[in-house]
C-alpha cells in the first residue's frame, strides 16, 4: 500500500474535488454522495485525530477512501486520499489538491 497523498484545499471546492477526483477512480460521484459527504463534513475537526470523515470511492479503475476534516477557525478542509496506486492516479490527485488550495 502507498502513502497517503494528503494536503488541503479551499472547502467552496470541496464538490468539485470530489467530482473530479471520482472520474478519475471511474466512479459516478452524484448528488446522493454529496449530499451524504456534506452532511458527514461538518462538525470534523483537522485538528482532532478522530475528527475526520472518510468516504469511499469505489470505481472501475481504483477504490479510494477520502478522509476529511474542516479547519476549526479556517475555510480550508483538510484531505488525505489513500488507495491511490498507480503513478498516474497519484500525480492527478496531488494536482487536484494544489490546484484546489490555490483557486
Amino acid at each position: 500500500m502507498t502513502e497517503p497523498i494528503a494536503g488541503w484545499i479551499w472547502g467552496r471546492n470541496l464538490h468539485a474535488f470530489l467530482l473530479l477526483l471520482s472520474r478519475y477512480a471511474g466512479y459516478d460521484f452524484d448528488d446522493t454522495d454529496w449530499g451524504t459527504v456534506e452532511a458527514g463534513v461538518q462538525g470534523t475537526d483537522d485538528e482532532a485525530p478522530d475528527g475526520w470523515y472518510s468516504y469511499p470511492l469505489v470505481g472501475t479503475s481504483a477504490t479510494l477512501s477520502v478522509a476529511l476534516a474542516r479547519a476549526v477557525c479556517g475555510e480550508e478542509v483538510s484531505v488525505s486520499v489513500t488507495g491511490a496506486e498507480t503513478l498516474e492516479l497519484r500525480l492527478r490527485t496531488d494536482t487536484l489538491l494544489s490546484a484546489f488550495a490555490r483557486i
